[in-house]
């Protein structure tokens, strides 16, 4: 007859040592957790699935029109401005020039100050972090 100890009819397999297996496993375990570890450290905002990268993408999309609509937003108001210094003093077209040079540098800076590469007025040298 057949060995009730084998894997022919008893469901087991392999050796059968019950130590050994919770050696393994343990070791198991804590590689595993060690390499969480270590790529939680090398990849600390990983996107988590596909949603996420998709929500990521949008967030992308409303930050790249927010700081676009600021920079054409200072050129406008500048040219504007420009073109009515013009209408009022009669100085075409140097109103118009000068206001507009003054709209693209403050939408530069605008846009600047709003992606946190530049510290807002009045808060000295200390820029804020883009990534807040």
């Amino acid at each position: 007859m057949a060995d009730k100890n084998g894997p022919d009819g008893t469901g087991e397999s392999g050796r059968g040592k019950q130590r050994q297996a919770d050696i393994r496993d343990d070791d198991l375990e804590r590689r595993r957790r060690d390499l969480e570890a270590s790529l939680a450290t090398r990849r600390p905002d990983r996107l988590e699935g596909k949603d996420d990268a998709k929500a990521g993408s949008a967030a992308g999309y409303g930050q790249a029109l927010k700081l676009s609509s600021e920079f054409i937003a200072g050129i406008v108001v500048g040219a504007g401005l420009g073109w009515i210094i013009d209408r009022v003093a009669g100085t075409s077209p140097w109103g118009l020039i000068v206001f507009l040079l003054l709209g693209f540098g403050a939408g530069v800076l605008n846009v600047l100050r709003s992606a946190g590469l530049m510290a807002e007025f009045g808060q000295g040298d200390k820029a804020r972090d883009p990534k807040e």
